[in-house]
This record gives structure tokens, sequence and C-alpha cells, in this order.
């Protein structure tokens, strides 16, 4: 009876621990959504004809959610899209950005941004999406099941895919400890199922945490002020590291 006794109070201490801690994770994260983020609406326009205009232009389309719109910063040639559209007509191509990317999105929500990449006939697509996966506590499995299909759809129209998988959002300052560590744990295994999710439906994978990560951990000048979206040198970093890729996509050499 002793050990039974034993187990069941050590069972019912370790219940108390985990409420408690969830209870802790809960409150931080209400708090911190209480300060208040940058608006999803001061995200700069994107749609813009980059380079030489001589000879066909490269269709770039950007989808995702709000690091793929821009929020954080003032003009779209520092965005993602704009940095990797002007390193691409650096090489002498006239490049075509157009986005379709939503602030706020999950994967869930790639269907209609599909729909509307594709009535520009893109040549390449770039997907950076997660946080709001990991935010809105998706299932990690039905979240990458749901990018790999919106990554099959554009494959199968003929558009070469670039994904970015879910950044390290343990870097992230605007989420205190413990609920950044958490967080940043959950967006890693992301970041490894969509990898591999974006592979077989025949995409290409960009480790954007493995790649930027440390950068961001070490200078908090990569973030925004809301200390939650990347700054114009936060996107300068995901765009190197996204256009290798990109340029292989498009035949065009890598240059930044």
């Amino acid at each position: 009876m002793d050990a039974v006794r034993l187990f069941v109070l050590g069972a019912t201490g370790l219940m108390s621990i985990a409420l408690a801690g969830t209870g802790v994770l809960l409150t931080e994260y209400a708090l911190a959504c209480r300060r208040g983020f940058l608006p999803p609406d001061g995200a700069p326009m994107q749609d813009t004809v980059v380079g030489a205009r001589s000879g066909p232009a490269l269709r770039l389309a950007m989808l995702g959610d709000s690091t793929a719109c821009g929020v954080g910063v003032r003009e779209g040639a520092e965005t993602v899209g704009g940095q990797l559209a002007q390193a691409v007509a650096a090489t002498g191509r006239c490049v075509r950005l157009s986005s379709s990317a939503v602030a706020n999105s999950a994967a869930g929500d790639l269907g209609p941004q599909v729909s509307r990449a594709l009535l520009g006939h893109p040549d390449v697509a770039v997907i950076l999406i997660g946080a709001g996966d990991v935010r809105r506590c998706s299932a990690i499995s039905r979240s990458a099941e749901r990018l790999g299909g919106a990554v099959r759809r554009l494959s199968e129209a003929g558009v070469r895919v670039v994904v970015g998988t879910c950044p390290d959002l343990g870097s992230t300052p605007a989420w205190p400890q413990p609920l950044r560590t958490v967080i940043g744990a959950r967006g890693a295994m992301l970041a490894t199922a969509q990898a591999a999710a974006t592979r077989v439906a025949g995409g290409t994978a960009v480790d954007l945490a493995a790649r930027t990560g440390r950068v961001f951990r070490a200078d908090r000048g990569t973030y925004c002020e809301d200390r939650l979206h990347p700054s114009a040198d936060g996107y300068r970093l995901w765009a190197e590291a996204l256009l290798p890729a990109v340029t292989r996509a498009a035949g065009t050499p890598a240059t930044i």
C-alpha cells in the first residue's frame, strides 16, 4: 500500500507541476500578445518589376504569412521578395515580383494564395510559413501535410517551388522565457516535417533556422521594433539563405 500511495502522490505532484507550468505559459502568451505587434496592413507593396525591361521576365511569386508580406519594414525592396528580386535582377534578368501572401496565415490558409499566385503564371514561388501554425498549436503532421499540398499544386502547374521552413522561433525576443523555449522547440519540429513534406511534393526546402538562427539569437537588430517580425537586416539574412535555391530554380547564377 505504501508503494501505491507513493505512486499516487508522485503522479499527483507531477500533474500539479504540469498544470502550473501550462498556466505560466498561457499567461506569458496572453501578456505578450496584449502588448501588441505591428499591424498586417503596414506591410509594403511588393508587386513590381525589377531590372532590365528587355527579354522575358522571371515571374517570382511570394506566398505565406506576415514575413512573406514583409511586415516589419517600410519599403518593398527591404522584404524577402524584394531583396531576392534585386539579387536576381543584378545578374541581368528582368524580374516580375508578385505576392499573394496574407499576414497571420498558417499552412491551412495557403489554398487561396496558391490560386491567386497561379493567375500570374509564376516561374518560381517562394513560401514562408510556420510561425502561425506554431502559435495556433496546429498539429505538426497536419500543418506539414497542408504545406505539401500547396507545394504539389504549384509544382504540378509547372512552378518551381522554394520553401523557407519555420525559422528559429526560439530567438524571438517578443516571447518571454520559458514560453520562448517551448515555441522554439515546436518550431524546430515543424521545420523538420515541413522539409520532408516539401521534398515529397517536388519542392526545395531551405532550413532558415539552421542557416540564420544563430545570427538572430546574437543580434537583436535582426528584429524590428515589435520584436516579433524581422527587420530589413533580418529579412536580408533570409534572402541570402534562400537565394541559392531560388537562383537554381530560375536558372540564374547566385549573387547578393
